[in-house]
This record gives structure tokens, sequence and C-alpha cells, in this order.
């Protein structure tokens, strides 16, 4: 059995590097290691599964078990002449599950390159960046219920996948480890560059038939060039989800603020965070430990000593000061314990 562990820090083990103690601790290699874990312990507390770290703000102790994820495997599982199949461990990292497909010519994730976090997070946050979602690509994913500690299959229906959002953040929140993810990708790439911001890279690059591996190479030139490395300074990368407001509400804040950019969607319109935060005056003001980033104000950060309180604290003012000036309530895309 897994050795379980009294009172460990867990700095190293979330991106914010705040410094709380877990009451108890275990790190699990298999599906197997989990159950026997789960069986042993008289645990009637909290419980927490982590994997990367890069999605959770701490703000105080622990007080239960904090179980952390050492699946690892990527491996093909089914093909066609046109499709394959690629299932990874939940504890693998999201940018090498990323890496591997690129370096085989499986197209489909590309865009997602550079995400911080493990395969496992990526269907809880349904991850998203420039024109594509883990949604776009998913086939389905295998999960322990912690209660009655049986395996369940689930698909994308099942999964419930929104902006940022899946079951396993709502209903389902809480009741699942997810042991590996499916997903389907294409041996004849269809290549997204409709993010502009891609589009620009390779033009620099004087790339005119781009290739997968190119799309994620630009794409990690432009997360490099916007989001701080947390192994530099703590973070979470965006803290904030961008918000969706109505036609109506967007046209009549276009009046005042003529700049303010915004993307149409099915139900509304959605404004940029970053842009609203920067422009209540937050880009690059530090207070005490925290602030928001100098280069991105969608980013807050700890200097080197910040408690997540004090982050915490920050975000709550920060999304008064867009309420009060716009009207507009931005949701945290960090999970906050």
């Amino acid at each position: 059995m897994k050795a379980i562990k009294n009172n460990v820090s867990l700095k190293p083990y979330n991106t914010f590097g705040i410094d709380v103690a877990a009451q108890l601790f275990v790190e699990v290699n298999s599906i197997e290691e989990l159950i026997e874990a789960l069986r042993n312990i008289d645990f009637k507390n909290e419980l927490l599964i982590l994997g990367g770290g890069s999605n959770i703000l701490f703000t105080k102790d622990y007080n239960g078990l904090v179980i952390k994820n050492n699946l690892k495997g990527i491996k093909l599982i089914k093909e066609t002449e046109s499709e394959v199949w690629i299932q990874a461990a939940s504890g693998e990292i999201w940018h090498d599950l990323v890496l591997y497909c690129v370096s085989k010519n499986y197209g489909g994730i590309e865009n997602l390159s550079l995400i911080p976090g493990t395969v496992g997070a990526a269907p809880i946050q349904n991850i998203g960046a420039y024109g594509a979602e883990l949604k776009d690509v998913f086939d389905s994913l295998e999960a322990l219920n912690l209660n009655d500690l049986k395996v369940r299959d689930f698909n994308a229906d099942q999964c419930r996948f929104g902006y940022r959002d899946s079951v396993f953040k709502q209903g389902a929140k809480g009741q699942y480890f997810i042991s590996n993810v499916t997903i389907r990708l294409q041996k004849f790439p269809i290549i997204n560059t409709s993010y502009g911001a891609i589009h620009t890279v390779l033009n620099q690059r004087g790339i005119i038939h781009p290739t997968i591996a190119d799309v994620s190479a630009a794409v990690c030139e432009i997360r490099n060039s916007k989001l701080p490395n947390p192994v530099v300074i703590g973070n979470a990368g965006s803290f904030f989800k961008n918000p969706e407001i109505t036609q109506n509400q967007y046209l009549e804040l276009k009046r005042t603020y003529h700049d303010m950019p915004g993307y149409t969607t099915e139900h509304g319109v959605k404004v940029p965070a970053g842009w609203l935060i920067e422009s209540c005056g937050w880009k690059g003001k530090r207070i005490g430990e925290t602030g928001s980033h100098k280069d991105q104000a969608l980013v807050l950060v700890n200097y080197g000593h910040a408690t997540g309180e004090e982050i915490k604290n920050l975000s709550i003012e920060i999304q008064k000061s867009v309420k009060d000036k716009f009207g507009i309530s931005i949701q945290t895309e960090v999970n906050i314990i």
C-alpha cells in the first residue's frame, strides 16, 4: 500500500507556490493504488485530487486527504485510414501529450499547446485556446467513482461540456477520479489558423502552408510572450473567464467605450476579461506580494511570499471594479480552496 503521509506542504504541488499543508497526502501511480489507499484509510473528511496544481489557489491548510495523481502512459488504441484514437493517462502533462501527437502528425490539439496542467484536468475545465477546445476532439474518459470505487465511462454528452466547464465542475464535482482520457485526432489534419495572432506569427516566420508543428510552435511563442512562466513567478495562468454579455448590452457599452473588443457567440458577445481588467487600471499593479502581471492583466501573480488569501482578496477587488465600471460580472477560472 502507498504510504499516506501527514501534514505535507503543498508548496511544490501548486503553481502559485502557496505554502499550505495537507492534513493527509498520498501519491498514486495506478487506479489500483488509489482504491487500496481509499479502502485502507479511516477517512471521513474532504478529499482533493491534485494533478499539476496549475488551476488552483489554496487560501488555507487543507483539512483532508490530497491525492497526487501520478498515472502515466500514452497509447494508440484504435485507428482508421483517416483517424486515430489516442488514450492518455490522467497524470500525464497535457503539453507532453500535445508534443507526442504533433510528432506523429495527428492533428486536433496543436492549438492547445503549452496549456499548463495534466490530462485529467483537461475535461474538467474543457480547456481551450486559440480557436479550439478539448470537446472538439474528445471521445471518452474513464473515471473512478470515489463513493462506490467503481470505474465508469463518460462520453462527450455525459461530460456536459461548456465554456471552461463540465459536469465535473457541476453535479459530479468531487465525486470522480479521472483515470484516462481518449481523444480522436486526424491523420490528415485540417489546419486551424483562424485565431489572428497565430496567423500573424506564421506570416512573420514566412510560413505560407503551415503544418500542425508550425501551428504548435506559433501558439507556444504567443503563450510565452503573453503569460509568465510559473517556475519564474507564481501564477495559475488566466485567473478569470471571459464574460459573455447580451448583444444589446455590448452595443450600449460600445457607445461609451469605443475600443471595447467583442466576439459574437451563439448566445451573445464575449468580451475579453483582460481588456476589462486593464481598463480598470489593474495591469502591472502590485499590492504587497501579489498583483496583476505587467504583460497580461488577466494573470494574477505571487511575487514570492503572498498568501492565497491575499491573492483571493485581490481577485475580489478586481471583480468589484469591473462590475462598478462596466456592469459586467467576471467569474474566476481558478479553483479557490
